[in-house]
């Protein structure tokens, strides 16, 4: 297997690892609605990525990623996350503008220089909307987390994972505090309104489903 795929190749194993395809079927809808593509194009690259060996993919049933297919897919998404956080934490940019231009960035990155990203940067565990980097040799963290519209009141939450591609909703949940590593006390959810109070820091907010879908944590205690 050549180490350079096209940007094409790598997009369609990102998007269909970012699906849940290391695990499990991804239907062509589903691929095709997070590429933005048409379905009929889908297909065509589904049976090429097989042909490929990087998927194994039935007609009807959906594509799954091979052993090769993710080591593939974690390699872009290693680079595009290093390239996120060294434009935040080196340059200086947003965390609501990075996602654009990683992806453009993330096929143009050698081996080479994606070990010197990781080395200046130490070595980072997770981008700046916390989602984890995949290591050098592909393995990635797993987490049990849950949308945080999913918790009701009396719960402790720490955000853990922003998701990066609305960059109106990004600077919206950095007015509110509700960024990676932020404590959100649920206090009360009206299911009529569907609307939730909740406490993050020193203020108390009012925030519907809608206002925090994308947002993921888990309880904690402290």
């Amino acid at each position: 297997m050549k180490d350079q795929l096209t940007p094409a190749v790598q997009d369609y194993l990102k998007a269909i690892h970012s699906l849940g395809g290391a695990e499990q079927l991804v239907s062509p809808i589903d691929i095709a609605s997070q590429l933005g593509v048409k379905a009929p194009s889908v297909t065509g690259m589904l049976k090429r990525l097989e042909a490929a060996r990087l998927i194994s993919y039935g007609v009807g049933q959906g594509a799954q990623l091979t052993d090769a297919g993710i080591a593939q897919a974690r390699r872009v998404i290693r680079r595009h996350r290093l390239v996120e956080l060294f434009l935040t934490r080196v340059l200086g940019l947003d965390w609501s503008e990075v996602d654009t231009e990683a992806d453009a960035l993330e096929h143009a990155i050698s081996p080479r220089l994606e070990a010197a990203l990781a080395a200046h940067l130490g070595e980072p565990l997770e981008d700046p909307h916390g989602h984890p980097i995949p290591t050098a040799r592909g393995d990635l963290q797993k987490r049990d987390l849950k949308p945080l519209h999913h918790f009701r009141a009396g719960q402790r939450v720490v955000i853990r994972e922003a998701q990066d591609d609305n960059s109106d909703r990004l600077r919206h949940w950095q007015t509110l505090g509700l960024m990676p590593g932020a404590i959100v006390l649920f206090i009360s959810y009206q299911p009529l309104d569907d609307m939730f109070n909740v406490q993050v820091g020193e203020r108390t907010i009012h925030v519907g489903s809608e206002g925090l879908a994308g947002l993921r944590g888990e309880v904690t205690i402290e």
